[in-house]
């Protein structure tokens, strides 16, 4: 009779470091990643996309994916730009995205204060004109008194926003420092 009790020769001391690596639901977790990222690549711009720098192959994956039709035919290919952005650095380029992700947060939210600016001043709302001008010292005010009488008048009229949106450009321009 065989002794059961016997231990194997691959006993591990405390001398010996053991790695197995990492686990295969880690690898399925980071697989998924990369494939979330490559979804986040697709929902760019084109232009967006170029300057992300990929290498070739990734970007004719991506430009084929744009044109795919078929919903399996579309998984299947978002699965292989998860798998060729296994081969690359894809820390640089989820933080480009996000970046880029970002800049669109930003400028809506921007875009939102404007908007909202510009209705306060239609409506002759006088804190929100001092905001402006205590935000942007260099306001041209009988530039802006006069977008906003302009504004305030189409609006009385029930005429096209015209003046209303030479009014909002002329805050889109406060903002990014063009006047």
């Amino acid at each position: 009779m065989k002794n059961t009790n016997s231990t194997s020769n691959n006993v591990v001391t405390d001398d010996e470091e053991l790695d197995l690596g990492p686990s295969k639901s880690q690898i399925k977790r980071e697989c998924q990643n990369l494939i979330n990222l490559g979804e986040e690549i697709l929902k760019l711009k084109k232009e967006e996309i170029q300057s992300l720098d990929l290498p070739d192959e990734i970007e004719q994956a991506i430009t084929t994916a744009l044109k795919i039709k078929s919903r399996s035919g579309l998984k299947r290919q978002r699965q292989y730009i998860g798998k060729l952005l296994r081969s690359l650095e894809s820390e640089e380029i989820e933080s480009k995205v996000k970046k880029i992700q970002h800049r669109h947060d930003t400028n809506t939210a921007q875009f939102k204060r404007l908007e909202k600016w510009r209705d306060h001043l239609i409506e002759n709302d006088k804190n929100t004109l001092n905001e402006i001008i205590s935000r942007h010292p260099e306001v041209d005010r009988q530039q802006i008194n006069q977008l906003i009488r302009a504004a305030h008048k189409e609006k009385q009229n029930e005429k096209p926003p015209a003046a209303a949106r030479k009014l909002f450009k002329y805050l889109s321009e406060l903002e990014d420092g063009i006047n």
